[in-house]
């Protein structure tokens, strides 16, 4: 038994102890956070290292400390990245999964400069002489980037370059880190979209080519390994418009085909087109992401290829967008300037209908000036403008008698006549003459001819100042009107119309030309013959001869009068052609409103161009493009002047209706390739790289 003394001796030595303690508490207190439990809650608990920090505890301490975002746990997803948020008071913004992604497809096909015998490091090989293959950026392919990943994500696969499981991807970014040719790279959906061709880029000449930036070479060998909705999504990061383009796009990309050096390009376009019809036809919509809201909004003024683009890729990129549109339909010149038998509307309306699909607003038939004003819009909380109002305007020969009856121009006259067919039908059809005459030699005047035709007329020409090769227009267009019956008139200069006392066009006088000597570029420039004049006789004349911006709006707004600049050819200035930000900062532009009539394509490129400037201008960074932004040049290396080692295959040809066939009705004229054509057609590409192609292509 314990003596009273031992009892009260324990008692007293406890006090002692818990006193120091309680006096060593407050000398050594550690506060601990306690949101740094609660965030490490939301993570994955895995404690995998793919963060960067030693483990859950730690990255949750970082959170807290503001070192690190809501989006550090690379395992749990976005719903734990919107939790860890909430803790913090952030907003979540648009924190987006990442990817690791391989950027060269060159691998073992590239040919050595040096052999290194028993290396089997990358980061080794690359301090020797920048490693063995002879292109100075592509993979190495001994596998540091496959040892790094812990997630088992990587394989280097049957051609030597690294491929990406994205199941078991989970962008830590171990293999970004260790690759020393900086051939992986991990980023977001909104960083993919976001990016521009650069000169350190691995990419085939058709893709610098493209003015849409596609990837040509990953597309059609998605369509040969039959992965055709893995073809329409590659498209589609770069192109919503894949079902026009591949119907009216005259494919620059085909003229640095590295085929075409030997044999005949591929067939880049139909593939397209083959991939886009498929999803149409396939009974679904293939879905289509977007980041999570931003809270800011846009106006897009103008429905065409540039503004639809514009507004497809902002959206993906989280904003809200409105298109305020002068015409009832979206499509501008796609719908109301491409006749139905190269572009029908079912599928225009198709296409457009996945844009809106998105959650983007339309408002038709709101004129810029008329309806509403820039002052309007901010009025209503937009945060920045795209102008995207297309080249409506006609220009004239200012010739005598162009004001006569029967006389009109190219848009007015394509417009009028497709507001007729889909808003109109019930009304008269405008007028069609027997013996019609064109001015001018582009795919304007080509349309309006080839529409001529189909409208019952008894004789169709086209009257040009140049020669048949200084067409600006497609040649498979020039070549499907001489099918037609197109009569061609050549080295012809339009110097008036004739009318008769009622006022109504009977003719049209031309001066005969002849080519002069070149001039210093080379080019022949036409030179009148003294006394040819020469008298057609014509019912009905339409002048093609090109369009621009109508500007009326600027007259209509004090702000824009003052402030936004034009050219002399009434587009919106921008001073760099890539950022297409106006005079005005929140003002940006693209397509034909800050070019002039160009492309369908183009327009679509400028689009995203666009986007990406307004998306760095509304998240308060910088627009200016990266100084190695590639834009429409090519990357030296790149260009070759021949291709050896080839054997020849021939080119796939574009099924058509049958002439007499097609000038009867309106019904689309050229048709889409079968999928045994499709798969033989994709064989024939070289599958390219920066220098790599395939030479063994069977």
């Amino acid at each position: 038994m314990l003596s009273l003394s031992a009892i009260l001796f324990m008692l007293g030595l406890g006090a002692l102890c818990g006193g120091a303690l309680s006096a060593a508490s407050k000398i050594f207190y550690v506060y601990e956070d306690p949101r740094i439990g609660v965030v490490e809650g939301f993570t994955a608990l895995a404690n995998c290292g793919g963060c960067g920090y030693a483990g859950c505890s730690a990255a949750a301490v970082a959170v807290v400390a503001g070192e690190a975002p809501p989006s550090v746990c690379i395992v749990a997803g976005s719903e734990a990245t919107a939790n860890i948020a909430g803790v913090m008071g952030l907003d979540p913004g648009t924190a987006e999964a990442l990817l690791s992604y391989n950027t060269c497809t060159g691998g073992d096909r590239a040919e050595d400069k040096y052999h290194y015998m028993g290396i089997n490091s990358c980061q080794a090989l690359a301090s020797l002489s920048g490693g063995q293959p002879v292109c100075p950026v592509g993979c190495l392919g001994l596998g540091d980037c496959v040892r790094a990943c812990v997630f088992d994500a990587l394989k280097i696969g049957p051609h030597g370059y690294p491929v990406v499981d994205e199941i078991k991807c989970v962008g830590c970014g171990a293999c970004e880190k260790v690759c020393p040719k900086d051939i992986m790279e991990i980023k977001t959906m909104s960083q993919k979209l976001l990016h521009l061709n650069q000169y350190d880029d691995r990419i085939a000449p058709c893709q610098q080519t493209c003015p849409a930036e596609i990837d040509i070479p990953k597309y059609i060998y998605q369509i040969k390994t039959g992965d055709y909705e893995g073809a329409v999504n590659t498209i589609r990061e770069r192109n919503p418009l894949l079902l026009s383009c591949g119907r009216v796009c005259p494919h620059p990309c085909e003229s640095d085909c590295r085929r075409g050096l030997e044999d005949e390009a591929v067939s880049i376009n139909q593939l397209k087109r083959f991939a886009a019809d498929y999803e149409m036809n396939s009974g679904r919509r293939l879905p289509i992401s977007c980041a999570p809201d931003t809270g800011k909004k846009v106006a897009v003024i103008g429905g065409g290829p540039a503004g639809l683009s514009n507004a497809f890729f902002l959206r993906r990129l989280g904003h809200e967008v409105t298109i305020f549109d002068a015409m009832p339909k979206l499509g501008g010149m796609i719908r109301y300037g491409i006749p139905e038998y190269r572009l029908p509307k079912e599928v225009l309306a198709w296409e457009i209908q996945s844009i809106l699909d998105l959650g983007v607003e339309h408002k038709p038939n709101m004129v810029l000036g008329r309806d509403f004003d820039i002052g309007s819009l901010m009025a209503a909380g937009f945060d920045a403008v795209f102008l995207g109002i297309g080249a409506w305007k006609d220009y004239t020969l200012r010739a005598e008698g162009e004001d006569l009856e029967g006389c009109y121009t190219g848009i007015n006259f394509l417009s009028n006549f497709s507001l007729w067919q889909q808003e109109r039908p019930h009304e008269k059809r405008p007028f069609v003459g027997k013996k019609c005459v064109v001015i001018g030699g582009g795919n304007t005047a080509i349309d309006c001819v080839r529409t001529l035709v189909r409208l019952g007329a008894d004789e169709v020409s086209i009257v040009y100042r140049r020669t048949r090769k200084e067409m600006p227009a497609n040649m498979v267009e020039i070549e499907a009107a001489e099918h037609e019956g197109i009569k061609f008139t050549f080295l012809a200069a339009p110097t008036r119309a004739l009318g008769d006392e009622e006022g109504k066009v009977v003719g049209l006088e031309y001066l005969k030309m002849e080519l002069g000597e070149p001039d210093a570029s080379g080019r022949r420039s036409p030179v009148p013959i003294e006394g040819s004049e020469t008298v057609m006789d014509i019912d009905m004349l339409i002048t093609a001869i090109g369009q621009g911006p109508d500007i009326f709006f600027k007259d209509e707004s004090k702000r824009l009068d003052e402030d936004l600049q034009v050219t002399r050819w009434n587009t919106i200035d921008s001073a760099d052609p890539i950022a297409l930000q106006s005079s005005i900062p929140y003002i940006f532009t693209g397509g034909d409103a800050a070019t002039g009539a160009d492309l369908v394509v183009s327009a679509i490129g400028a689009g995203r161009r666009a986007a990406r400037s307004i998306h760095m201008y509304l998240t308060g960074q910088d627009v200016t493009p990266p100084e190695k932004t590639l834009f429409t040049n090519h990357i030296p290396v790149s260009i070759f002047e021949s291709v050896p080692g080839l054997t020849k295959l021939a080119r796939t040809k574009m099924p058509e209706l049958p002439v007499d066939e097609r000038i009867k009705s309106f019904v689309e004229a050229d048709l889409v390739i079968s999928e045994e054509e499709a798969l033989y057609e994709s064989n024939r590409c070289l599958q390219c790289c920066l220098i790599c192609y395939n030479k063994d292509v069977a």
